[in-house]
């Protein structure tokens, strides 16, 4: 079995063939499967999922992208929408983005904080994005979630931080970009901390693995990414599989999987 632990199922991509695509990821025995909100709608969104299919879960929050929308009442219905349901697992996705101008850096930190601290208030993990925001992302999680658990999701800095970020407890978050010829950083990631730190995802619809790069993503094409994972630590597909499923569950603290 492969844990799929970051996907957006909820998103228009999968509207044609939403049921489908889930129901043969529990055929293909690719499951529990996590959907990650990124705001307000996404959240309900998250929720109707987990309701309606046994074996797939939820994280919710405020992706950097939508930090502009995020406000006190908004922050009221997150920890709300937390506490309605126990296949809600953590606070995601949340962090920083810098790769565009908006929203302003000091609101996206800001939300960053505050969604940090909420995961602390429920005893949550988090669901940390962050792209070009290297420094800004590591300074924040040392002084506001050194003490938590989480992943960073999609994995896209140097060894270096990873080991920074494995040694306080945290999770690597790796996907399809494992498979490009190009992805030396991260292939030095991989081979750099133990197995036992990392979460295979997809990010579904996005980042789809070789040999279908460039097109839609989804969970099914997680066996790609283990079998780069196997081969590169030495191990079968089989192992790799085992050792990440277990890894997910240890840290988003499932105990009965629903299937």
């Amino acid at each position: 079995m492969i844990f799929e632990t970051h996907a957006h199922y909820d998103d228009e991509a999968f509207d044609v063939d939403r049921d489908k695509i889930l129901k043969l990821c529990y055929e293909e025995k690719v499951y529990p499967v996590i959907n990650a909100a990124v705001n307000g709608k996404t959240c309900e969104a998250t929720l109707k999922l987990t309701r309606e299919y046994p074996f797939v879960y939820g994280v919710l929050g405020f992706h950097p992208s939508d930090a502009a929308d995020y406000n006190d009442e908004e922050r009221d219905l997150l920890r709300q929408r937390c506490l309605s349901s126990d296949k809600i697992l953590g606070i995601g996705e949340i962090g920083l983005d810098y790769h565009y101008d908006e929203p302003d850096r000091e609101i996206q930190k800001e939300v960053f904080i505050s969604q940090l601290k909420l995961a602390r208030e429920l005893s949550l993990p988090v669901v940390i994005h962050s792209r070009d925001a290297a420094k800004d992302t590591m300074d924040i999680i040392k002084e506001y979630g050194a003490d938590l658990s989480g992943v960073i999701h999609c994995y896209s800095y140097h060894l270096k931080d990873a080991l920074e970020y494995v040694k306080m407890g945290y999770y690597i978050g790796v996907g399809g970009v494992l498979t490009f010829k190009n992805a030396h950083k991260l292939r030095e990631v991989v081979e750099g901390i133990p197995i036992e730190r990392i979460l295979l995802e997809t990010d579904s619809p996005y980042l789809a693995p070789v040999p279908y790069r460039g097109k839609r993503n989804c969970s099914l094409y997680l066996t790609f990414v283990a079998d780069a994972l196997a081969e590169m630590k030495g191990i079968s597909r089989e192992e790799a599989e085992r050792i990440t499923f277990d890894n997910a569950v240890r840290l988003f603290g499932i105990k009965d999987i629903q299937i």
